[in-house]
C-alpha cells in the first residue's frame, strides 16, 4: 500500500542542521508540505502516521484495490482504535480469507466466497468456534468499508456461523489436583528459572491471567495492605508497555501465607529487579531484544516466558493430570469465589471481565441446580413406581422359589414317611 504522506529532510542554510517536513497531496489534490520545525526522527515519524491516517480517513477509497491492499487500508484508518494483539487477530483472519479465495478486488467478493472460507475453515481441522471467529474478522472489514463509504453493503453479512456450544463446560482443577500440581511444580524446581510453584499459587487465589502475572512487577505488590495492583505498565528503561484485556485496573487481595512467600522471593532477586517472576536470564534477553527493535506490545502477552505452555504440560503430566491448561487456575478461583458466596458483580470486578455474560457462565457452573432439580422431579413423578416395577420380579421370583423350597420340603418328608413304614418289622 503506497504511503500518502512522506517524511523529508530539509536542511539549514549554514548546512550544519536539518529540519523534518511532511510533503503529501490533501483532499481537494494539492500539493502540501509543512514543517515539522524539529530534528526528532521518532516524532518526525509519528507524526507522519498521524497525518496519514487523517488522510485516509478523509478521502475516499481508490475504485480497485486488492484484498491485501484492502486489509493494509482498513487497518490504517482504524489505527489505535483496537488492541495490538486484536490487529494481529483481525489481520490472521483476512490474511487465511486472501489464501482461500485469492488476492482479488475487494469490490468483486461475493457471499459465495464466504461459503468457500467457511468449509476451507472446517477442512483444515478448525475447531467450530475458531471458524465462527474468524468469519467474524473478516465480516468486519467489509462491515468497516460500508460505514466508510467504500461499498454499499456488505457481502457477508448473511453468511452464518457454524453452531457452537452454547454452555460449554468450564474446567476446574479440583483441591487434589492443584496439590498435586503444587508439589510436581516443586519438585521440578531449578534454580534460575520460572517459579512455578508461586506462580500457580497466585492464579489460585487471585484469578489473574497468565500476562497478568508474568508482567507483574514489584511496586504492584502492597505488602502491607496485602493486596496486589493489575494495572498496565508503561514503555520505560527498566520496563516494557503492556495493556491489559478488558479494564484499566483492579485490586486483589493476597494471603498472608502468599505475601510471605513473595516477600522471600524478593530477598532472592537482584536490587532494582522489576518484574516478579520473570527469571533474570530471560529479563536480559527481552532487554537485548527491545535495544535491537525486536520486541512490540504483542509480546508482552505472548513471548514473556518462552516455552511456557510446553513447562506447565510437563507439570500436569508429573502430577498424573490428564487434561488441562494454565487459565483453568483463573476458572478455578473464580468458580471457588462463587462457591465461597460472592455476588455475580462483586466476582466481575475481581475477576476484570468487561461483559457480565462471561461471569453468568462461571455463575450457572455452580448455583444452576437443573439437573438436580430435575432428578428430584422424576424420582418425586415415578422413580418410586419405576423401582417398584423392577423390584416386583425380583419379589415374586422370591417367593416361588420360596414355595417351590417349601414343596420339595414336603415331598421329602413324606417320601421318607412311607420309606420308613415300609421298613418296620412284623409282630410275627
Amino acid at each position: 500500500m503506497s504511503e500518502l504522506v512522506r517524511l523529508r529532510t530539509r536542511p539549514s542554510r549554514d548546512g550544519k542542521t536539518f529540519k523534518y517536513f511532511l510533503d503529501y497531496v490533501d483532499e481537494n489534490g494539492k500539493r502540501r508540505r509543512i514543517s515539522l520545525g524539529h530534528a526528532d526522527k521518532r516524532k518526525a515519524e509519528r507524526e507522519r502516521v498521524q497525518k496519514e491516517r487523517e488522510l485516509r480517513m478523509g478521502v475516499v477509497a481508490p475504485q480497485s484495490m486488492r484484498l491485501n491492499e484492502f486489509m493494509e487500508d482498513s487497518l490504517v484508518r482504524t489505527g489505535d482504535q483496537i488492541r495490538e494483539s486484536t490487529r494481529a487477530e483481525y489481520r490472521c483472519a483476512m490474511q487465511h480469507f486472501i489464501d482461500t479465495v485469492g488476492n482479488i478486488d475487494y469490490q468483486g467478493i461475493r457471499y459465495k466466497h464466504g461459503e468457500i472460507f467457511l468449509q476451507a475453515c472446517l477442512d483444515r481441522g478448525d475447531p467450530p468456534a475458531t471458524a465462527a471467529k474468524r468469519i467474524r474478522h473478516v465480516k468486519r472489514f467489509f462491515q468497516l468499508a460500508v460505514d466508510r463509504g467504500q461499498l454499499d453493503g456488505n457481502p457477508l453479512k448473511r453468511l452464518k456461523e457454524p453452531k457452537t456450544p452454547r454452555n460449554k463446560k468450564i474446567r476446574v482443577y479440583s483441591v487434589g489436583e492443584c496439590e498435586r500440581m503444587l508439589r510436581a511444580a516443586q519438585e521440578v524446581q531449578k534454580v534460575g528459572v520460572l517459579r512455578w510453584d508461586l506462580l500457580i499459587t497466585l492464579a489460585l487465589i487471585t484469578g489473574m491471567r497468565k500476562s497478568e502475572l508474568l508482567n507483574l512487577v514489584w511496586s504492584d505488590i502492597d505488602f502491607d495492605g496485602k493486596v496486589v495492583e493489575v494495572r498496565p505498565k508503561n514503555d520505560t528503561v527498566e520496563t516494557w508497555e503492556w495493556r491489559i484485556k478488558d479494564t484499566d485496573h483492579r485490586t486483589l487481595g493476597i494471603t498472608d501465607h502468599m505475601i510471605s512467600l513473595l516477600a522471600d522471593l524478593q530477598g532472592e532477586r537482584p536490587e532494582g529487579y522489576p518484574y516478579v517472576f520473570v527469571p533474570e536470564g530471560r529479563y536480559n534477553h527481552i532487554q537485548q531484544r527491545r535495544q535491537e527493535g525486536r520486541w512490540n506490545l504483542s509480546d508482552t502477552r505472548l513471548n514473556v516466558i518462552s516455552n511456557f505452555t510446553n513447562q506447565f504440560n510437563r507439570i500436569l503430566r508429573r502430577a498424573r493430570i490428564n487434561k488441562g491448561r494454565f487459565h483453568d487456575l483463573r476458572n478455578t478461583a473464580i468458580t471457588n469465589w462463587f462457591a465461597m458466596g460472592l455476588r455475580e458483580y462483586e466476582v466481575m470486578r475481581l475477576a476484570g471481565h468487561a461483559k457480565f455474560e462471561t461471569t453468568h457462565r462461571f455463575y450457572l457452573a455452580v448455583a444452576d441446580d437443573l439437573i438436580a432439580r430435575a432428578r428430584q422431579a422424576s424420582d418425586k413423578a415415578v422413580g418410586q413406581n419405576l423401582a417398584r416395577a423392577w423390584h416386583a420380579p425380583l419379589i415374586e421370583a422370591k417367593n416361588k422359589k420360596g414355595r417351590q423350597t417349601q414343596m420339595l420340603a414336603k415331598q421329602r418328608v413324606t417320601k421318607r414317611g412311607r420309606r420308613n413304614s415300609n421298613t418296620q418289622p412284623s409282630d410275627c
